[in-house]
């Protein structure tokens, strides 16, 4: 999933400047590290479920036909971590970029936009399947869509502010007008419209790519994240103003366009068997792509919580901070820890039978159920012990790789 590269706390040399604990630099920036950082936290559980949860493969948990309000709850809170990690990508780049030319911004984003890419062609490949056969699905997911939307930004940083804000916005607000254009009509290049609004798997040289995270809308994301960020060169007491007016904006917003039901995401709500079940229908927005709905319901609280971040004081070594300035870096290293659990967990269930099957890609990341035991995987409350335990483990490894990237200027830690 991030603004991976801590774009604004990064220095000429790549590394990131130590902060005073009364510099107002501090502040702003720690208020962007602790709202990252949580959604990290929060992402690992979404991760622990795909990996453990023994319904993982069998049924969505928003299906409100077969979840349960936790399991719905569990993934519904997982909603706010990509809208945040763009929307923050698009802030992070602008202040990076603030002491810099724009033909420096352009580049550093077009790089780190490539390295994406190719980690997730690559690194995460494998985090995700455990082998370097691919002979299932290609998955092409964070990391993908954050690479092609930085690249983009490389260009659109050129445009005046003002219009990439009008230009951002508008994708946001009216990309679901073509939400009954289906790739088939394209015909051969159908494969590009998968990649722009319709997810979808694309045949590419005899193997198989499955695009879940589109272009439309998150490049909008970013580039609002992008002019958003001005807000952050105003005074604390003015800016948590706005904040807070814009936070309540967008998300009174979402509860009035989603009651309406007329416009905003291809899924409608309806009246369910219960008032928890139709509250559930009401909040089962579109992730895919992500509707406007679905960017309303989370941009709106997330802009709140930033108000608030925005006035605490933050230790350097709350979770939050820890996590959010070394995203990157947490980000590869708990797929790999979560899927090494895995690993373990099913040689302390099945013994030498996991060897059969566990180096495939498991079914919710597109491998074969049919390689894999019955009733594989686990109750929903191992998830959340699992995931405790990754965030426990990923916590002192991350403190000392944040306090590396603090204190060591070499010009690749800024890829990591």
């Amino acid at each position: 999933m991030y603004t991976f590269m801590h774009f604004h706390s990064l220095s000429k040399t790549g590394s990131a400047p130590v902060l005073g604990p009364n510099s107002k630099n501090s502040a702003r920036l720690s208020s962007i590290d602790a709202l990252r950082g949580l959604v990290m936290v929060i992402m690992a559980l979404d991760h622990v479920r795909d990996f453990f949860h023994v319904d993982a493969a069998v049924f969505s948990p928003t299906d409100l036909t077969r979840t349960t309000p936790i399991l719905f709850f569990t993934r519904w809170i997982t909603h706010f971590c990509l809208p945040v990690f763009m929307f923050a990508a698009g802030m992070g780049a602008f202040l990076w970029g603030r002491s810099r030319s724009k033909r420096e911004l352009s580049r550093f984003l077009l790089t780190r936009g490539l390295w994406f890419i190719f980690l997730e062609l690559t690194v995460m490949q494998f985090a995700y399947n455990f082998n370097f056969h691919f002979r299932f699905l290609i998955l092409l997911l964070i990391l993908w869509i954050f690479g092609i939307c930085m690249a983009a930004m490389a260009a659109l940083i050129y445009l005046p502010l003002r219009w990439l804000a009008l230009l951002s916005v508008a994708v946001i607000f009216f990309h679901n007008l073509f939400d009954g254009i289906r790739p088939q009509q394209f015909g051969s290049y159908a494969w590009a419209w998968n990649l722009l609004h319709q997810p979808g798997i694309i045949p590419v040289a005899g193997k198989l790519v499955l695009v879940t995270y589109t272009f439309l809308p998150w490049i909008g994301v970013m580039g609002a994240g992008f002019c958003f960020a001005q807000i952050f060169l105003m005074e604390p007491p003015v800016r948590q103003r706005l904040m807070l007016r814009m936070g309540s904006a967008l998300t009174i917003g979402f509860v009035v366009l989603r009651a309406i039901n007329n416009y905003g995401d291809p899924l409608k709500w309806m009246h369910q068997k219960s008032a928890v079940f139709t509250l559930l229908s009401f909040l089962n927005t579109t992730k895919y792509p992500g509707s406007l709905d679905f960017v309303l319901m989370t941009l709106g609280p997330a802009t709140l919580l930033l108000a608030w971040f925005d006035r605490k004081t933050f230790k350097a070594s709350n979770p939050m901070i820890v996590f959010g300035r070394v995203p990157m870096f947490y980000f590869v290293l708990h797929f790999y820890l979560i899927h090494i659990l895995l690993v373990i967990a099913s040689f302390i269930r099945y013994g030498a039978q996991t060897l059969t099957f566990i180096f495939n890609p498991i079914p919710s990341m597109g491998g074969p159920i049919k390689l894999f035991p019955a009733n594989f995987g686990y109750s929903l409350w191992t998830v959340y012990a699992v995931w405790i335990w990754t965030l426990l483990i990923l916590y002192p490894i991350c403190r000392w790789f944040a306090n590396v990237k603090a204190t060591r200027k070499k010009w690749w830690l800024s890829y990591l």
